[in-house]
């Protein structure tokens, strides 16, 4: 729908939301709608991402919206915005946010990237052991499965 505005309009209407969550008139999980990535964002929603949060920002200080983008109970209504399943993603919100100089607010996000070698190492070895410590319970799933076949006959 944002992507039929006209730009003029498309920027009243980020304020408006941005007004109204600065208000707590809306609550912040609305912000779990928007997902910003390259292959779901195109430049009408750019630009109403970017004066959605350019206006919080103004309005809350750096700070305050900073607490409120790192509050553990609404951080899943916030994974689209700042995502965490693919490098790719983690990086696109990264440097969409440091382009519109809020750079501060993805902090977090910043040392997730910088951790995730560590955590795909980490989540790698975990695999690789319930592979080699899994080979025989897959055989028992075969022969199981294989009885309850001869069952049905």
């Amino acid at each position: 729908m944002i992507h039929r505005l006209e730009t003029n309009k498309l920027r009243n209407v980020a304020k408006f939301f941005a007004h109204l969550l600065d208000t707590d008139a809306l609550p912040w999980n609305v912000l779990s709608y928007i997902r910003l990535t390259k292959d779901d964002t195109t430049s009408s929603s750019h630009i109403f991402i970017k004066i959605l949060f350019q206006e919080l920002s103004e309005h809350l200080g750096i700070r305050l919206l900073n607490e409120r983008l790192s509050d553990p109970l609404m951080q899943t209504d916030f994974k689209s915005i700042f995502p965490k399943d693919h490098p790719r993603n983690t990086r696109f919100a990264i440097n969409f946010f440091t382009s519109i100089g809020l750079g501060g607010i993805i902090e977090n996000l910043r040392e997730y990237l910088k951790n995730m070698p560590r955590l795909i190492m980490q989540q790698q070895n975990v695999v690789d052991l319930d592979e080699s410590g899994s080979s025989s319970p897959s055989s028992s799933n075969s022969s199981s499965s294989s009885e309850s076949e001869s069952e049905k006959k």
